[in-house]
């Protein structure tokens, strides 16, 4: 049990990259590692691969791409959006993944945590393809992020915001654990 050892938190900067080390008891340690990474994590499980999202992609998710709350109409747009995104990663704000399906190499979709990391919180944001909405993507894809956020980042909580009228992302935060935290006229705030 954690809770009954003493602990000191050291904290390095290297390559670009803090990491947390925290040292219980002096008997082992764990390190926690904040974005960006000498080499871009890749998640997976059976049915998905979290990637990097590359310039090439930006076809395939044009009607998926937001910055801001502000949706690409147009191929330009979406790759400066992604450009804007790799940016607040490489900066440390965020981590963001496509979503492959493992089987057809389908891209379904885009997850990952924005918006930095104050107080050790993550929060996410997602969003599928249409036509793979309902089909256990983004359940699969959010378990590998929270994991990861938990994990390697050592975030203590994860959140994620959507629209009151949005019950398929709401069910997906329930189905992985995430309870209502706070509601407002147009949004409901979830955290895990």
């Amino acid at each position: 049990m954690i809770n009954s050892f003493e602990t000191t938190t050291n904290y390095s900067y290297t390559n670009n990259c803090w990491s947390v080390y925290l040292i219980f008891d002096q008997c082992f340690s764990l390190m926690y590692s904040y974005p960006p990474y000498p080499n871009f994590p890749i998640l997976a499980s059976g049915d998905v691969i979290l990637r990097q999202v590359t310039t090439a992609d930006a076809k395939e998710i044009i009607d998926i791409s937001y910055y801001d709350g502000v949706q690409a109409t147009t191929l330009n747009q979406a790759i400066e959006m992604h450009e804007r995104i790799n940016q607040d990663y490489l900066q440390g704000n965020s981590i963001h993944w496509i979503i492959v399906d493992t089987q057809s190499a389908a891209i379904v979709g885009t997850c990952g945590y924005y918006r930095g990391f104050a107080d050790n919180t993550g929060e996410l944001g997602y969003l599928l393809k249409p036509f793979f909405v309902g089909k256990g993507y983004m359940t699969k894809a959010l378990e590998l992020v929270i994991s990861f956020g938990k994990n390697t980042i050592g975030l203590k909580k994860v959140i994620a915001i959507t629209e009151i009228e949005n019950i398929k992302s709401q069910n997906v935060l329930k189905r992985l654990g995430f309870t209502k935290q706070d509601e407002h006229a147009e949004y409901i705030t979830y955290a895990y």
